[in-house]
């Protein structure tokens, strides 16, 4: 999931495991992009990236134009933001006691 980010360029990708803390999902992914279209760009990488893994088809909300998509897999929810949204939301902060599992800047 990661990687397939990377290679589209996401931004300040953090992984988060909230296995003990959150009531959905076990695992976060938090990334940013600064237009409508890197952030399409990556909700279609993440997509894409799951195929051969053969995983149920996530629930996909929020919208390039919004500056937020949110794929959800169960236990692993992507958030996809604008800088201005990833701001105004503060993911990071709100779960500020999960563990770091990985963060690339």
């Amino acid at each position: 999931m990661v990687a397939s980010l990377e290679d589209k360029k996401a931004e300040d990708i953090l992984l988060l495991d909230l296995q003990d803390l959150a009531p959905v999902g076990n695992y976060y992914v938090i990334c940013s992009a600064n237009n409508e279209r890197a952030l399409s760009a990556l909700r279609d990488a993440v997509l894409d990236g799951v195929k051969r893994f053969k995983v149920p088809k996530p629930s996909i909300e929020g919208t390039a134009q919004e500056g937020w998509l949110l794929v959800d897999f169960g236990s692993l929810i992507v958030h996809i933001f604008s800088d201005a949204q990833r701001r105004y939301y503060r993911l990071e902060d709100l779960w500020a006691d999960a563990k770091v599992l990985l963060h690339v800047q």
